[in-house]
């Protein structure tokens, strides 16, 4: 099965996103003992979209930036070297108190070690997301757009985000472009807004091609039951996966593609990874396998990244889950959150388990 993709377009994929830096201690120490950090450009929706702009296809980035700030001239030329157009306001800072763009302070792990997440959200530019601050007429009409990846992260963050996400859902679905939904269900975003957001969820997703959830996601976000998250033998529990996927697909029958990864934690430095996906009534499951890790931040969202460069380049279904295996591997062994593929090849060995030197 393929999905039948715009063919006039100026952008292969789009994402909206709230920008920021993620700091992280080197050599894998824990953030309390550390004086020295490693700094780069972040956030889960342009981690999707590395995977298509580092193998030659277009995207383009919707957000929003601090004017005259230099963490926002940081991130301009990150998303520049990383081959993607964006488009954005700029917003005063209105002072020390004003807006910022977010960071995330994290470490690594390392073996029985876990990693740990802060993230300082306060003041955070991105939550202003505004839909009258962009054209969707001329993005998604005039320009053409053949994917819109939404994460829930964004359509959570804030009342104006929420509807910019809904908004953006509905422009695509008008001009006939695909809607690629990950729920990326988050407790402290929904506080206080749960019957809200569980609409404004519910509405993308009817709308949507393509969802990506775990177990947690499609349970919280749109009430479709599921097995316990977390826990051992994570691959013993594929059978209630596929029966969720089922529940999501006869809830949500405008999907033809719903995807979840499998994620096993032996220590943090090993884990077990795989994935499951329905391409209409077909399923394709790839088993956990062992991979190592040296920064788990930004798996899920390189499997997203892969799945959809291979739908984009339009190869049969089988492939679209063992790519994005392979990607979402691929970006466990970077520093950065996002995976940086050389080319289609170098994927295509993490999959195959060939990691012999290339001469």
């Amino acid at each position: 099965m393929k999905i039948e993709l715009k063919k006039n377009y100026t952008y292969a994929l789009v994402v909206p996103t709230s920008m920021g830096v993620r700091i992280t201690p080197v050599n894998g120490q824990p953030v309390h003992s550390s004086n020295t950090f490693f700094m780069q450009t972040t956030s889960a929706e342009t981690n999707v979209a590395s995977i298509s702009a580092y193998l030659g296809l277009p995207v383009k980035v919707l957000t929003t930036f601090v004017k005259g700030s230099p963490i926002a001239r940081l991130i301009k030329d990150n998303l520049a070297s990383r081959h993607m157009a964006y488009e954005g306001k700029e917003v005063d800072q209105g002072g020390p108190w004003g807006y910022r763009h977010q960071f995330n302070i994290a470490d690594s792990g390392f073996g029985s070690r876990g990693p740990r997440v802060q993230n300082d959200r306060a003041g955070e530019v991105g939550r202003t997301l505004n839909v009258k601050d962009f054209d969707l007429d001329r993005i998604f009409g005039k320009e053409g757009v053949q994917i819109l990846h939404l994460s829930g992260l964004i359509g959570a963050l804030s009342p104006e985000t929420s509807k910019f996400c809904l908004e953006l859902a509905r422009a695509a679905k008008k001009y006939g472009t695909r809607i690629s939904f990950d729920l990326n269900y988050r407790a402290t975003f929904w506080k206080n807004r749960e019957k809200e957001l569980s609409e404004i969820f519910k509405e993308i997703a009817s709308i949507s091609d393509i969802l990506v959830g775990n177990e947690e996601d499609f349970q919280l976000c749109l009430g479709i039951e599921g097995p316990e998250a977390g826990g051992k033998d994570i691959a013993a529990k594929i059978d209630s996966f596929k029966e969720m996927i089922s529940r999501v697909k006869k809830t949500f029958p405008n999907a033809s593609v719903f995807a979840t990864t499998l994620r096993e934690v032996a220590s943090a430095n090993s884990h077990h990874w795989g994935a499951i996906m329905l391409v209409g009534d077909t399923w394709h499951v790839v088993e956990p396998r062992e991979i190592t890790v040296l920064d788990r931040i930004g798996g899920g969202d390189g499997f997203v990244g892969g799945m959809l460069y291979a739908i984009l380049k339009g190869w049969e279904s089988e492939k679209w889950i063992q790519f994005g295996w392979a990607t979402g591997a691929l970006a466990t062994t970077f520093l950065t959150d996002y995976a940086q593929p050389a080319d289609e090849e170098q994927v295509w060995s993490i999959w195959k388990g060939n990691a012999r030197v290339r001469r």
